[in-house]
Order: structure tokens, then C-alpha cells, then sequence
């Protein structure tokens, strides 16, 4: 069985450089129809599908008529502006086509970084996915500065990947895959269909080069690598640029295959009970039961609340007999979770002024 065949949800990144013509920077619409095929099938298939999709800054400079160099920030800026609603727009009619909704969503380097902002992420991509959506991610290009950026799609995509829980990334760009060397210039350099792990020999086998509209080289991608894979997802580097990349991948077409050696939802319970917790919850006899049940944690569970802590802070669950259960994040604060301890979760918002999550601790955000 291939990787995709037996994925469950899937990131696919998408290059500049395939959709957008180097020649005219216009969209190729043959390809992006052929994609949205593609998906559909996955679609039907039973998976959620989330793209990480380039090509906002491809369009808009061409529609504001900025010249094919390097670009200052504020052009940079201006032309994502531009072309943020025309990529929007494109892939909406693409997937519209075959009775598949899209979801714009625009982040920066500081949603993942800042635990609060990660948890929104998460819960809305969640949402969305649940509803049978199709998450279309981009850097927030016309707000982030080069201190709050990625800086290339590749590397936003692993993060995405972990982000959302999924158990495969595919990095569609123009490189089928993984060489021992640059085959451009090196005729003994040797495809590598599998990497079982991701050393310092594969690290210097990787470029920073990168071609023509696109930023990222195969540096980037054995970084993305290396996040996706400690996370528990697989990754796929292949050629995208024909019609029908992803019939074209079960179909046997050359990749490079990173391996990953957990997956996502034990490598999360990992992360999660890494961390050094910054306050205690206690939760009554029936919230205990709940939680072993693998049950989220509501708020009238919850019997008592030490120490100080904010949300997306790690805090240890104790069950009502004074054991550990064990921790995860809150999604509310120390000061919010004292105000709704005790309540049904329809009373949140006459507790604390805003409606809120229903939740207290989602189970996805528990190690227990």
C-alpha cells in the first residue's frame, strides 16, 4: 500500500512555479482543474485534505505589473494583497467544481510559535475539516515582517501538517525527489525512493537553491522533513508539475518517501507530556471516569484549580482521589477556569462575558 493510499489526512504543498506560468504569470488552469480532480478522489475517498498553496505573490506582481526580481517587502506585501483574492477565487471555482467547499486561511510564523494562537489554529482547522471543507493555508504575506515569517511554503507546510494531526505531507514541486547529488550537474547522482531517517549526510545532500518562481530548495524540504517525520507524519517530495499529480503518485510515478517513526497522535501525547506543566487541575469523580473513558474535560467537571497558568499552557490533571491522570492544555486561564469550575458549558458566556470553547481541555489535547 502507498503512502497516500493509506493516509487519513493530507497536506499537499503546492509550488509557485505549478501554478503559476513563468512565461505570462497567469494561472495554468488546465493543471489546477486536473488537482482539483485529484482531490475530489481523495475527498471521496474518506480523507480530509488541507493545501498549503504559493503563488499569491506570483499573481499579484504580475497584475500589478512589478518586474520577475527579488522585491522588496512593501511590493512583496502589496502583491500578496493582489494576489491572495485571485488565488482564492481560483481554487474555490477548481474545487467548487466537483461540490467541494473552501476555507481560506492566512497565518504567520507566530501562530504556531505562541501556544495560544496554535490552539485557535488547531480548533479551527478542526472545525473546518469536520464540516468537510477544504483548508486552503498561506502565509500571511501583506502583514508578516521577516522577523514573524517562514519564508518559504515548505517549511509552513510541515508545521500545518503537525498542527492539524496529519499522517502525511506531499510537497508537490519541480524536483521528483531526493539526490545523492545536484542531477543538474552531477550525472552520477542517485535518486533515493526512501529516507528512514534524516541524518547529517542527508542534511548535506540537500541545496539551497531554488527555480525560477519558487523560494524554497531542497534545503527547505529536508527541514520540512525533519519536523513533519519527528511529529509523526510521512512526507513525500515528487514532481508536480503534470496534469494529475496525485493519480500520477498512486500510479507508481518517482518520489522520495521521509519516513516517519510514530504516528501523529502518539508523537502528540509525546510533546504534550514533555512539557513542564504551570498549574494543577483536580476534576471530580465523574469528570475521572470521563477522562479514562477518553472523554474531553468540560468545565463542570472541574472540582479545583492551582496555580497560575494561560491559554495553551500545560497543567496536570489530578483525579478525585489525589492520583495523576495526567496533563494537557488548557484552553482557558487560571483566572477564566475558576470563574466557569462547576458549570454546564451553555452558561460560559453569561460567566465570563463571551461565548467560549466548550471545552475546558479538548482530548486530542491530553496525555494521559
Amino acid at each position: 500500500m502507498d503512502a497516500l493510499t493509506g493516509a487519513q489526512r493530507v497536506v499537499i504543498k503546492i509550488g509557485s512555479a505549478l501554478l503559476v506560468d513563468r512565461t505570462t504569470g497567469d494561472l495554468r488552469a488546465d493543471w489546477l482543474a486536473a488537482i482539483a480532480q485529484d482531490i475530489f478522489v481523495q475527498k471521496q475517498a474518506g480523507k480530509d485534505v488541507i493545501l498549503v498553496s504559493s503563488g499569491s505573490i506570483a499573481l499579484g506582481r504580475g497584475l500589478l505589473g512589478l518586474p520577475a526580481t527579488t522585491l522588496p517587502l512593501e511590493q512583496s506585501q502589496a502583491a500578496a494583497a493582489v494576489g491572495q483574492i485571485r488565488l482564492a477565487q481560483a481554487w474555490s471555482e477548481a474545487l467548487a467544481q466537483h461540490g467541494l467547499t473552501t476555507a481560506q486561511v492566512l497565518v504567520t510564523l507566530e501562530d504556531s510559535a505562541d501556544r495560544r494562537r496554535y490552539l485557535n489554529t488547531r480548533a479551527t482547522m478542526a472545525t473546518l475539516l469536520s464540516h468537510g471543507a477544504v483548508p486552503i493555508v498561506n502565509e500571511n504575506d501583506t502583514v508578516a515582517t521577516d522577523e514573524i515569517r517562514y519564508g518559504d511554503n515548505d517549511r509552513l507546510a510541515a508545521q500545518i501538517a503537525v498542527t492539524t494531526g496529519a499522517d502525511l505531507l506531499i510537497l508537490l514541486s519541480d524536483v521528483d525527489g531526493l539526490y545523492t547529488g545536484n542531477p543538474n550537474s552531477d550525472p552520477d547522482a542517485l535518486h533515493l525512493p526512501q529516507i528512514d531517517e534524516v541524518t547529517p549526510q542527508i542534511e548535506a545532500m540537500a541545496g539551497d537553491a531554488g527555480s525560477g518562481l519558487s523560494k524554497g530548495g531542497m534545503k527547505t524540504k529536508v527541514m520540512a522533513a525533519q519536523t513533519a517525520t519527528a511529529s509523526g507524519c510521512a512526507m513525500i517530495i515528487m514532481h508536480g508539475a503534470e496534469n494529475h499529480p496525485l493519480a500520477r503518485l498512486i500510479a507508481g510515478a518517482r518520489h522520495t518517501t521521509f519516513i516517519a517513526k510514530l504516528d501523529p497522535h502518539t508523537a502528540r501525547k509525546r510533546w504534550i507530556a514533555a512539557m513542564k506543566p504551570q498549574g494543577v487541575l483536580h476534576v471530580d469523580a465523574g469528570a475521572t471516569v470521563a477522562l479514562k473513558n477518553g472523554k474531553s474535560l468540560l468545565p463542570a467537571g472541574l472540582a479545583l484549580i492551582e496555580g497560575d497558568f494561560g491559554r495553551g499552557d500545560p497543567v496536570t490533571l489530578r483525579a478525585h482521589d489525589g492520583s495523576t491522570l495526567g496533563q494537557g492544555l488548557a484552553r482557558y486561564t487560571s483566572d477564566e477556569a475558576r470563574q466557569i469550575a462547576g458549570h454546564r458549558s451553555h452558561e460560559i458566556e453569561a460567566l465570563l462575558g463571551y461565548p467560549g470553547r466548550a471545552v475546558l481541555i479538548h482530548r486530542d489535547d491530553m496525555a494521559l
